[in-house]
């Protein structure tokens, strides 16, 4: 029989999830600073990472995330570092706050359902046994309903929401947490925590050993297989911070260069940012004192920023979304299915629409785990108004593919493209692929880049190689239809069919953007 220690108010655990960092982290900071002793842990949640793909890029990053968070822990204080447990995060943390007889946990809020469920079951558990449970605002600026209309409601429309968050915000909201000045009570960890060891079933070999004074484990250690990064993810936090001042660099421009897949345009923070391997008010900061000294590039980057805050209090106020679409009367619309729709759908995911644009933005995805942003608009829109296909399909591919996959933000991106969502616009768009593909890759470099088999075709040609003539796809090496794939749909006559599908929702004319 074991006995845990007794429960010591001096004692507490800091519960990591979406922050996986040392510098500004809010959770962390309170900790030390009402403690005497404080342990950081992470829990490898099963009931996360079971129905995974046992290839999967998100656990790749997320380790080497947590070893450079561990070196960093260990660098604030000798001997301190982080315990990872492996297994349900539900039953793991009460089971280690136990082990630890901490009096308290502290975490940073995630507002996803099933982690607000999750949160709800630990905290009840540990607060019947008399801890203490601490949560804080991390992840995003303002958060639930920091930012209200005059009326006290949450706001549907972002226009007015940015306005809001704009007057609102002040160097208080902005500030750092400066956790390295209680660094010293960091607690020096136990030698029985002092390597990682499985404790969930998983899909961990039964013959598994610890290595000695190694807290986090291989991809091979939970079950997964290895999966490489991009040079852009490696690292964590410390890459995370290298690709900010990166962008600190070019930000002047970003206004100009955002909306080009070829370019170097945005600042690929994404997947940082949905790990917290960087603090959004570290970034928030420096591009709101830029906005405010009059650089529109700043100023435009910030609107992003806020886009995402707002997709968060959206879901915050209407979980629906995660099934249901923001606008109810969206609900009524009948969306293509059955054999056809599945072929098509299936296309779209692999990238054989014939237009070259959308599935170079496919590929690119399928390949890397990243997609641009523009492209993110121009795929769904291609799948929704050209396929007809149900908005929850490609939102639940992206969920699958995306590295940088946020509930939030990628529900509330494909509700804007189906028009279903939080739109100021009282009709919907539809993206022309061939008009979008000459504005935003006008040389068709990025196209070229991921479909090598168009490379010989001209500007003129690239975005739309079915009209070009048959002897000039054969002085470029390209035939239709073995090389490169036919259109499966005609842009003009999926319009037309588009406007009668949502006709049911609104009577009126769309714009072909």
């Amino acid at each position: 029989m074991t006995t845990s220690p007794p429960t010591d108010a001096e004692t507490a655990l800091v519960w990591f999830r979406r922050d996986l960092r040392v510098d500004d982290h809010a959770a962390l900071f309170h900790a030390l600073k009402r403690h005497r002793r404080v342990f950081c842990a992470f829990v490898l949640d099963t009931d996360i990472l079971d129905p995974l793909p046992r290839a999967d890029r998100r656990v790749a990053f997320i380790l080497e995330a947590l070893q450079v968070l561990d070196d960093d822990l260990g660098a604030l204080a000798a001997g301190a570092g982080l315990i990872v447990r492996h297994g349900p995060a539900r039953t793991e943390i009460p089971t280690l706050a136990a082990a630890l007889g901490a009096g308290a946990l502290y975490f940073n809020h995630d507002d996803e359902p099933d982690a607000l469920r999750r949160d709800a079951e630990v905290g009840d558990t540990l607060r019947a046994r008399g801890l203490q449970v601490n949560s804080f605002k991390d992840h995003v600026v303002f958060e639930r309903s920091e930012v209200l209309t005059a009326v006290g409601k949450p706001y549907g429309v972002f226009t007015p929401y940015k306005n809001a968050w704009l007057r609102q915000v002040n160097p208080f909201f902005l500030s750092n947490y400066p956790v390295a000045r209680y660094a010293d009570r960091l607690a020096r960890l136990p030698d029985a925590l002092n390597a990682f060891r499985p404790t969930g079933p998983g899909r961990v070999t039964a013959d598994f050993a610890p290595t000695p004074g190694r807290r986090v484990p291989t991809e091979s250690d939970i079950g997964f297989e290895p999966v490489e990064l991009p040079t852009l993810l490696a690292e964590g936090s410390r890459g995370a911070q290298r690709l900010f001042d990166d962008f600190l660099r070019r930000i002047d421009h970003y206004a100009d260069r955002r909306d080009f897949p070829a370019e170097k345009g945005p600042s690929y923070l994404s997947t940082h940012l949905r790990f917290g391997t960087i603090s959004i008010r570290q970034l928030a900061r420096e591009a709101w004192a830029r906005a405010q000294a009059g650089d529109p590039g700043s100023a435009t980057w910030l609107s992003e920023l806020i886009w995402r805050d707002f997709y968060h209090q959206v879901l915050h106020h209407h979980p629906r979304v995660v099934s249901h679409a923001f606008r109810p009367e969206y609900d009524r619309i009948a969306w293509a299915s059955g054999p056809q729709a599945d072929a098509e759908f299936e296309a779209w995911c692999q990238g054989r629409t014939g237009y070259p644009l959308v599935d170079a933005a496919m590929l690119q995805l399928n390949r890397t785990g990243y997609m641009h942003n523009r492209l993110r608009m121009v795929t769904a829109s291609f799948l929704i108004k050209d396929l007809g296909i149900d908005w929850r399909r490609g939102e639940a591919y992206f969920a699958q593919q995306l590295l940088d996959f946020d509930l939030a933000a990628n529900n509330g991106g494909w509700q804007w493209a189906a028009s279903s969502g939080c739109d100021a616009q009282p009709y919907f768009r539809i993206f022309n692929p061939v008009n979008q593909s000459e504005k935003f890759d006008p040389e068709g470099a990025f196209i070229k880049r991921y479909l090598p088999q168009l490379s010989r075709l001209p500007p003129k040609l690239i975005h739309a190689p079915w009209l070009a003539r048959p002897a000039e796809l054969q002085a470029c090496g390209v035939g239709l239809g073995r090389d490169y794939p036919l259109p499966i749909v005609r842009h003009e006559t999926a319009r037309m069919a588009t406007m009668d599908r949502y006709a049911v929702v609104k009577d009126r004319g769309i714009p072909d953007a």
